[in-house]
């Protein structure tokens, strides 16, 4: 199992993801998620950087690979200039880098004013969308002109020796069935064995990689105060994280939210323990490959138990 640091830019400025980046790589972590939001999840966490200049910013800092987990190449961005934001950052991390797509969330994707649309069309937009990258990643001009997006004689000039690795994310079995059909890898934020047994008996290839959130403080309570604070929306349940246009609207519907959900949600608190099991469960589940993120202040400390413990 491959142990991987997950830098939230929903929640850090851009000097503190530089800084955790290093931390990590220095502390043995064997590679790096980066989220991609326009907006974060609510006010608490209060930041948004755009993730196509970190990822430049963290080719010059960092040696360690870095994937997105994950980018919406379907609406907010089209999928050509997703194409020549991923070419040139696998130039930049000489070819450590991984572009993971989804279908991403109304909360980042509407800001242009376009319908938001369903959960059937956006995966056929996110197919659509992998089969124009990879062709422009070839090198030569594109021209095309499909169901849902159209590009004219485009190239690419800065381009990797190797086309990125597309890794995809996918939580119902729909997903899962176009993620074997198109992906170099799984991505998930659940440890679900089921899900990943259907990826592979579908023909899914490359590593699964999967997810989870901590928050490291002195005591329990006050991880799980701060988790609370800053992350309730980790217990907002079904569809709704994909269809809630704003973070005053997650705001809103994490007020159904407890206190006591968020401790089953994050592992909250200094003690390793939680961590193993965490780690344990995504092993059993079949992933690969495993990426922590910290939650509140104190992620030199979570970053510091993961270098003594686990790495």
């Amino acid at each position: 199992m491959r142990i991987g640091y997950f830098l939230s830019s929903e929640e850090y400025t851009p000097a503190q993801l530089i800084e955790q980046a290093t931390l990590a790589q220095d502390a043995g972590f064997a590679s790096l998620w980066i989220s991609d939001h326009f907006h974060p999840w609510n006010d608490e966490q209060g930041q948004g950087p755009f993730v196509w200049s970190l990822i430049g910013a963290l080719s010059q800092v960092v040696t360690i690979p870095v994937t997105t987990a994950v980018t919406c190449p379907i609406q907010r961005i089209h999928p050509a200039i997703t194409a020549q934001a991923a070419a040139t950052s696998a130039v930049l991390h000489e070819g450590r880098f991984v572009l993971g797509v989804g279908t991403g969330e109304a909360l980042n994707e509407h800001v242009t004013g376009e319908r938001w649309p369903s959960a059937g069309e956006r995966l056929e937009m996110l197919e659509e969308s992998v089969a124009v990258m990879r062709e422009l990643w070839q090198g030569g001009f594109v021209s095309h002109r499909g169901r849902h997006f159209t590009v004219d004689q485009a190239r690419l000039y800065t381009l990797p020796d190797q086309p990125p690795q597309v890794y995809v994310s996918a939580f119902g079995p729909k997903a899962i069935d176009v993620a074997a059909r198109i992906a170099d890898g799984y991505i998930s934020t659940m440890p679900d064995g089921d899900l990943v047994t259907r990826y592979r008996e579908k023909g899914g290839k490359g590593p699964a990689q999967g997810g989870f959130k901590g928050s490291w403080a002195p005591t329990e309570e006050e991880a799980v105060t701060t988790a609370y604070r800053l992350w309730p929306n980790a217990a907002v349940p079904g569809e709704l994280s994909q269809v809630l246009p704003s973070p005053r609207h997650f705001e809103q519907a994490s007020q159904l939210v407890t206190e006591e959900m968020i401790r089953d949600a994050i592992v909250c608190g200094p003690d390793p323990a939680g961590h193993r099991e965490q780690i344990r469960a995504y092993e059993k589940a079949g992933f690969d490959e495993i990426y922590i993120a910290n939650t509140g202040p104190h992620y030199r400390e979570l970053i510091e138990m993961y270098r003594r413990e686990f790495l």
